[in-house]
């Protein structure tokens, strides 16, 4: 019960890449940077292991970016080709890459990733792909003609790595859908249809974290339009119950969305952030357990899985170690008091 684990990413080491930086580059090269990948998950994960994490993560270390590196395996992408294009509906511009051609993935991605982690560790491992809607909000379209049809496009290939992952010992596949907020009419119309897509016939649990979007300016701008109350999630959860997820995400922790928005999940497993993505402030072990205890209102314990609100690559390395620190021995404390 409150089986703790994390979103997404966790800060690289400052030897590895330009620490605090959401697309921060390597400091190493070839094989040097291969065995600084391999030692940098080997460390986060003996830190989860340590701080009483259940399910533990390689931290996304082997990546620049969680879209881009995955997207850099695929063909029917010209990464030459850069289209201006506006993300997370218009919230901010990037040049990105343009899809041309029918998408294919020649080979496995984070095949190779996967081994190492699993043969470092006897823990579940939980290892995270981006989704298919957040994909299409992060690439260019020049061949599809709609992002309906190349977010299925996408969930193919994605189904096709997530189960060679599966077949390699991962034990959660989770898929990361930030841009589910910024589109929710969307995510009722095809959004669920693309995942329930991806995770066809895996076999294992499967996750979907969505979150209001974290390390850049754009989206600390965003946010403070929102009022008092976030609310997007009230447009999205009832159709995200009716899928075939087993666990969605709910960023609780310093932040505006009210937790009484879990009554619309009542079929699926919560990950409850009970860590925020704040710079300077690490949550105390009461703190996580007063967000569990509000989640219970809401939710049977049974489903409650203490998270982070969001991956931590944009804060320090230190800060980040403190709350995978807190964050299970706060889910110890719940486990002993709740």
């Amino acid at each position: 019960m409150f089986d703790a684990t994390i979103a997404g990413s966790l800060p690289r080491p400052d030897w590895l890449a330009e620490p605090e930086k959401l697309k921060g580059g390597w400091k190493l090269q070839g094989a040097e940077l291969r065995e600084g990948q391999n030692r940098a998950a080997r460390e986060w994960i003996k830190h989860q292991e340590d701080a009483g994490i259940n399910t533990v993560t390689d931290g996304e270390v082997y990546r620049t970016h969680f879209v881009h590196t995955f997207l850099e395996g695929i063909e029917g992408i010209d990464q030459n080709v850069k289209t201006l294009m506006g993300i997370r509906d218009n919230r901010y511009n990037l040049e990105v890459p343009t899809v041309t051609g029918k998408l294919t993935r020649p080979k496995p991605i984070h095949l190779e990733d996967v081994k190492y982690i699993r043969s470092i560790t006897k823990h579940p491992i939980k290892f995270t792909l981006p989704g298919p809607m957040t994909i299409c909000d992060t690439i260019a379209d020049a061949h599809y003609g709609n992002r309906a049809d190349m977010a299925m496009a996408f969930a193919e290939i994605l189904n096709e790595e997530a189960k060679e992952l599966v077949a390699a010992g991962v034990d959660i596949i989770q898929f990361d859908e930030p841009a589910f907020n910024a589109f929710t009419d969307d995510v009722v119309a095809w959004g669920c249809d693309t995942l329930d897509r991806a995770i066809e016939g895996l076999g294992v649990k499967t996750a979907v974290h969505v979150c209001y979007g974290y390390g850049i300016q754009e989206n600390i701008d965003w946010k403070n339009t929102l009022g008092d109350e976030w609310l997007q999630y009230d447009a999205i959860f009832p159709a995200m119950n009716k899928s075939n997820i087993d666990q969605v995400s709910l960023e609780c922790a310093s932040s505006h969305v009210p937790i009484s928005l879990i009554k619309h999940l009542k079929d699926k497993e919560l990950m409850i952030g009970c860590v925020a993505v704040t710079p300077d402030k690490v949550e105390t072990q009461e703190e996580i357990v007063a967000t569990i205890k509000e989640a219970m209102k809401y939710a049977d314990k049974e489903r409650i899985l203490p998270c982070s609100n969001c991956g931590m690559t944009p804060i320090s390395y230190d800060i980040a170690l403190a709350k995978v620190n807190a964050l299970g021995a706060g889910a110890e404390l719940a486990r002993k008091t709740l």
